[in-house]
């Protein structure tokens, strides 16, 4: 009798272990995966029924079962983590042990090395030839960057560059700030060096007036009077949408591989800039500080159009290394009307590609 059983172990033990393939221990590990997940599941739902039947008998306060509920989920969220992620692992091994040929497959039913795991098809391949291939990256012809750019902002008279000694504004208190999305796109089919950089920007242009000055409007006219109470802050911001457009050359080194294809690679090395802009003022706005004759802070928005130019276009320039640079642009357009009074503005531009 011993002996019938022990033969009987032997002959099953020798079919189970027959019957391991990799097909079948991947179906085994999936049925485990979406056994898990519908327990955890089937018990949130419980959880979640038991608490709206306390909800209805008035046991507990609906923000209380809010919080039950978020408990619940977190904790079933968790599990369905922590016990799927074991699994993954029992299937990471059983794909190493496919790879070192410890564990054969079903030429019947698994032909494509392929297989399905809650609901998601995967397919792998173990050939040494494609192991030995490497991504070629694309050329793209077109690339995009978020821009981001500050610094110090003032005004020209005449276009002289000397009338900024005799500036009404603050040089290093005056700034700007520009926040944009902008296209690159390569000029030639092939690589190059030459791109056509274009995009839109918003700008916010602050100028701080000098020796207690403030603006007022006077008909047509805009001027810088003297105000009557000590100004701790006197500055016009106004914004704008533009639309910038650059002729970029970029000194990158391209990549080339080792069948000859060369393809493109930008913001690795010196760019340089070259073109202009055109927009439009979304708004002006005149902000004033200062101590009443009680001492108490007032604090003054004034919202008016101060006879700024509702159009604007000009020229701007950067040189930059990778995606760092020093930027340049001059409105040339007045920023007041029936003056000659044209912004102009120096900071850092930083290009994320």
């Amino acid at each position: 009798m011993k002996r019938i059983l022990l033969l009987v172990l032997f002959v099953t033990t020798i079919a189970q272990s027959q019957e391991k393939t990799f097909e079948n221990e991947v179906q085994r590990i999936s049925r485990k995966i979406d056994k898990i997940t519908k327990q955890q599941k089937d018990s949130l739902k419980q959880k979640v029924k038991e608490i709206n039947l306390d909800l209805e008998k008035n046991k507990i306060t609906s923000a209380e079962a809010t919080a039950l509920k978020k408990e619940a989920a977190a904790y079933h969220a968790a599990q369905i983590e922590k016990r799927v992620s074991v699994q993954e692992q029992n299937l990471q091994q059983l794909v190493q042990d496919k790879i070192d040929g410890n564990i054969a497959s079903s030429d019947e039913d698994f032909e494509d090395n392929s297989f399905s795991i809650g609901g998601a098809k995967f397919k792998l391949d173990f050939s040494n030839k494609d192991k030995e291939k490497k991504k070629r990256r694309k050329d793209k012809r077109t690339t995009t960057q978020l821009v981001f750019a500050l610094g110090v902002n003032n005004v020209l008279t005449d276009n002289s560059f000397s009338s900024l000694n005799d500036s009404n504004y603050k040089f290093w208190q005056s700034h700007f700030y520009e926040l944009g999305f902008t296209w690159k796109t390569r000029i030639s089919k092939e690589p190059s060096k030459t791109y056509f950089k274009y995009g839109l920007s918003f700008l916010w242009n602050n100028l701080r007036a000098e020796n207690n000055q403030y603006h007022v409007v006077n008909g047509d006219e805009t001027l810088l009077n003297v105000n009557a109470n000590n100004l701790s802050e006197s500055r016009l911001r106004h914004v704008q949408m533009t639309f910038p457009m650059y002729l970029e050359f970029d000194f990158s080194k391209n990549k080339k591989y080792s069948d000859d294809k060369i393809v493109d690679r930008t913001h690795k090395s010196v760019r340089l800039g070259v073109g202009g802009f055109f927009g439009f003022k979304l708004g002006t706005r005149q902000y004033l500080e200062y101590k009443n004759a009680e001492g108490v802070n007032i604090e003054e928005v004034q919202k008016d159009g101060f006879n700024t130019n509702t159009i604007n276009y000009g020229l701007s320039a950067y040189i930059a290394y990778k995606g760092c640079g020093l930027y340049a642009k001059y409105d040339l357009n007045p920023l007041f009307k029936n003056t000659d009074t044209r912004n102009i503005s120096l900071g850092l531009r930083f290009d994320i590609n």
